[in-house]
């Protein structure tokens, strides 16, 4: 069976079809909440609203600034509505990695288990950091009000499954620093 591919469009599809909003307030969400798993670029963000819009699945208004060029407010058009229901209808292709880590572990015969502890170290602390934001955002989450909670309640899984990768990543983390140390 063939899956159609996620892309950038469809997650700013997404996006839009909660809110409407400017290629920076896209942007500002996708560090906010997308970017925990998928990730796009500043550049790539704006290129791709320039070809929604030529695909007339986004319209747009110009908001006027004081001193900045107009700011274009993005919307879905019904062809976005039609085509984002279309996506999610679909099956996804299940992911797949690419870890260099993973690669460098593989291969960690032919260079130092000084070199392989300093590269995990470098990995744990990043892994680390991002645990701490996303518990941070589920304490926030867990002090809504119960119907701000229960509206939110699948971006919510969506965060649990980033803290489990986390706890689970640390996990494995531990037992190959136990190795290395043998």
């Amino acid at each position: 069976m063939k899956f159609p591919s996620m892309s950038l469009k469809h997650a700013i599809l997404i996006l839009l079809e909660s809110q409407p909003g400017s290629g920076y307030d896209l942007v500002k969400r996708f560090k906010d909440g997308l970017g925990y798993f998928w990730n796009a670029k500043h550049q790539q963000v704006y290129l791709e609203l320039k070809k929604l819009h030529e695909a007339g699945w986004l319209a747009f208004e110009a908001e006027q600034q004081d001193s900045r060029p107009d700011k274009k407010i993005y919307r879905l058009t019904a062809a976005g509505h039609a085509e984002l229901l279309r996506w999610l209808a679909d099956p996804v292709q299940p992911n797949k990695i690419n870890d260099a880590l993973l690669v460098k572990l593989f291969g960690g015969a032919h260079t130092s288990i000084d070199n392989l502890r300093e590269e995990m170290h470098r990995h744990v602390a990043v892994h680390r950091k991002t645990l701490d934001s996303l518990l941070s955002i589920e304490r926030d989450f867990l002090a809504l009000p119960d119907e701000q909670r229960a509206e939110l309640r699948l971006p919510y899984l969506t965060l649990r499954r980033g803290i489990l990768g986390e706890q689970s990543w640390l996990a494995w983390a531990d037992e190959v620093e136990r190795e290395l140390n043998r």
